[in-house]
């Protein structure tokens, strides 16, 4: 392996997280009378933190969303994560390989801990991501598409960042990476390729990303 870290997103890279999430933001903003397609959630808002949710609306109508907002949110993702969230097909066979083969890993998410968390223990990923190996935008400043998070993970992970691999399926993820000078790999499931400019090589499918990765 070239790489002494891979570093994984979390919604749609790891957890199949982002259909849910989306469908559940735009109908949630639509109730609240800024009407939101489920198309349109997933372009704005996949791979970022719940503060462009504020930020754009706020930008885009002069009206700033309820104090509950995040909460309500939350706990409405929350649920459905309870009863639908499955992990990405071919992660739990991956991270296995990884770990048979002494490669380090962690992942850095635009979500909370607690998102983090609630979707690993639904999908059995906690046996592979311990509290060393989680890093969320929530202890940075900014979120992606800034560096900061990926460099955090780095530092903490004791990895120069020149050394790393970033696993990403968001443009706001992939431009994130690349300001902090990581090579990406951009996952395709979800997003068209011509999103994913800058990329360091693009795949579809989990299986054929230990190819890339040696």
């Amino acid at each position: 392996m070239r790489y002494d870290l891979v570093i994984f997103d979390n919604d749609g890279v790891l957890v199949d997280s982002e259909p849910i999430s989306n469908t559940i933001l735009a109908g949630y903003l639509t109730e609240l009378g800024h009407p939101t397609t489920y198309e349109e959630s997933i372009r704005d808002y996949m791979g970022a933190a719940i503060h462009r949710v504020h930020d754009l609306v706020a930008e885009r109508t002069g009206q700033r969303l309820p104090a509950d907002f995040d909460t309500t949110f939350h706990a409405r993702v929350f649920a459905a994560f309870e009863q639908e969230l499955t992990p990405v097909t071919g992660v739990p066979e991956l991270l296995e390989k990884l770990t048979a083969a002494g490669t380090p890993y962690c992942v850095a998410s635009s979500g909370s801990h607690e998102r983090i968390r609630v979707g690993h223990r639904k999908t059995g990923l906690d046996r592979w991501f311990g509290d060393e190996r989680i890093f969320s935008s929530e202890d940075v400043g900014r979120g992606k598409p800034a560096p900061d998070l990926f460099l955090h993970a780095a530092e903490k992970m004791g990895v120069a960042p020149e050394r790393c691999a970033v696993i990403e399926d968001s443009p706001l993820g992939v431009q994130a990476a690349i300001a902090a000078g990581m090579d990406v790999y951009g996952f395709t499931a979800m997003t068209p390729a011509d999103r994913l400019t800058g990329a360091t090589a693009l795949f579809t499918d989990m299986a054929k990303l230990p190819d890339l990765l040696v």
